[in-house]
């Protein structure tokens, strides 16, 4: 295998305008807590105590990649995947757009509103009141209704088109009957009020939303509001996954030296969450010709794998790639729990994550490369760093990076328990994973957070 890093690495930098359709510039996105400033290392960046002791660095026989350093690469490998693949936008329906990224700007092909409407229910009044009200109301859906002349009022439902020649809208409760059936005002009437006018949101080609835009609920919403059946996106990044071990049952309890995969049913809409589409879950075992001819085989962007990454009997990914061919960019990472992750580009245009194969660790594994990889492809923008303090300290790693469960409270993170590589006790109740940078952090330290998909309030609350 070609050493990490090289090839097509720094080929992808630069991006011409037509690849600007499937990888948005990186523009970042507002979240919760201190910002990182631009430009600044990450907390996990510093190589050394909380107090900022340079440590000793680790012997010549360490080449794992510094977990900043690995992320970044995983980016760099999709941006030359997106030169690779020329992929083009896809046409979605409504309803199968949830999560995608904008391939072209959304503009209104109609006015919105449509036409005049009432805000809310009531009466539709022409001239100075008291009004004669007519037998007949207004309904929203229904065609345009008989002009309004001074004096008169109509009984309006909210959404329905106000008659020609309205003054205003005089809601249920600011109107009252006479005794000789004539509406009377309990309070004055503005000229337009409670009328939502014609275009007043936008008109007819305005922009409403530009390319690079995540199509989020409220997306959806105003395209269908605009117009529009369909959406130009960028398509979903398409992943097999790869599960390996023979020791794994998918149920009942474990016996006889056999454990329950806890990654085939957690990967999946965890990968479907930040924006992929999961095509299969295989589970090949430890079995070095059905994995190579697995790999060989697919023709997804990415493949991931779990467990085998390291250089036991049965740990069968890294002399699979070296048979196949692949580069290896990222092998090894100074994090902890993951330490054994592996990103390798296959062909141009696809790569595989190879995962550990202990859950805590795989999950480091998935937001260290699958993440920034799949995000890239998926042309979704990168979310801005941001800080905590820690309720808590945090021992850490003498070189490494780690990744620990917290849960946020108020202004700060608190870390949690059950934070060992093969434990996922920790990680079930979590909010995000703090960085916490070589040498540990101590309680109120300002550590960079990364947020897990379902709760940062966005899309990644879809996993289907």
């Amino acid at each position: 295998m070609a050493s990490p890093g090289t090839r097509a690495d720094e080929e992808a930098e630069d991006l011409d305008v037509e690849e600007a359709l499937a990888l948005v510039k990186e523009k970042p996105v507002p979240s919760h807590g201190a910002p990182v400033p631009a430009g600044a290392p990450s907390p996990a960046a510093h190589q050394g105590t909380s107090q900022g002791t340079p440590l000793r660095p680790p012997g010549p026989h360490h080449h794992a990649t510094p977990w900043p350093e690995a992320r970044a690469t995983a980016e760099r490998a999709a941006r030359a995947a997106v030169r690779a693949a020329h992929r083009d936008p896809v046409s979605a329906p409504l309803d199968a757009a949830l999560g995608l990224t904008l391939a072209a700007p959304l503009a209104a092909l109609t006015d919105l509103p449509s036409f005049d409407t009432s805000a809310m229910d009531g009466w539709a009044v022409a001239g100075p009141g008291p009004w004669a009200v007519r037998d007949e109301g207004v309904l929203a859906g229904h065609a345009e209704p008989a002009r309004l002349t001074d004096g008169e009022a109509v009984r309006i439902a909210t959404g329905a088109r106000v008659p020609q020649d309205t003054t205003a809208v005089l809601r249920t409760e600011h109107g009252r009957t006479d005794g000789r059936d004539r509406l009377q005002a309990t309070r004055d009437v503005a000229h337009g009020q409670d009328i939502r006018p014609r275009g007043q949101e936008c008109r007819r080609g305005d922009q409403l939303l530009p390319v690079g835009t995540l199509v989020t609920p409220a997306v959806l919403g105003l395209a269908a509001a605009a117009g529009y059946d369909t959406l130009t996106a960028v398509p979903r990044p398409r992943v097999d996954v790869l599960v390996l071990g023979d020791e794994l049952l998918t149920g009942g309890l474990p016996h006889d030296g056999l454990i329950r995969d806890a990654l085939g049913p957690m990967l999946p809409p965890w990968l479907r969450a930040l924006g992929a589409e999961v095509r299969t879950v295989r589970r090949i075992g430890d079995d070095a010709e059905a994995l190579y001819r697995t790999v060989t085989a697919s023709d997804a962007d990415l493949l991931v794998t779990t467990g085998g990454t390291a250089a036991g009997p049965v740990d069968h990914v890294h002399p699979v790639l070296d048979r196949i061919g692949a580069e290896l960019l990222v092998d090894g990472v100074k994090v902890r729990p993951g330490h054994p992750m592996l990103l390798a580009r296959i062909k141009e245009e696809q790569h595989l994550v190879g995962l550990p194969g202990n859950p805590l660790a795989a999950i480091s594994g998935l937001l260290t490369l699958a993440e920034p990889l799949l995000r890239t492809l998926a042309a979704r923008q990168a979310p801005e760093p941001y800080a905590l303090p820690l309720r808590d300290a945090v021992h850490g790693h003498p070189y490494d990076t780690r990744l620990v469960p917290v849960v946020l409270r108020g202004d700060g993170a608190v870390p949690l328990r059950y934070n060992g590589p093969a434990m996922l006790r920790g990680i079930a109740a979590a909010d995000a994973l703090a960085v916490v940078p070589p040498g540990g952090a101590r309680p109120g330290q300002e550590t960079e957070l990364l947020d897990l998909p379902w709760t940062t309030g966005g899309i990644g609350v879809c996993f289907t």
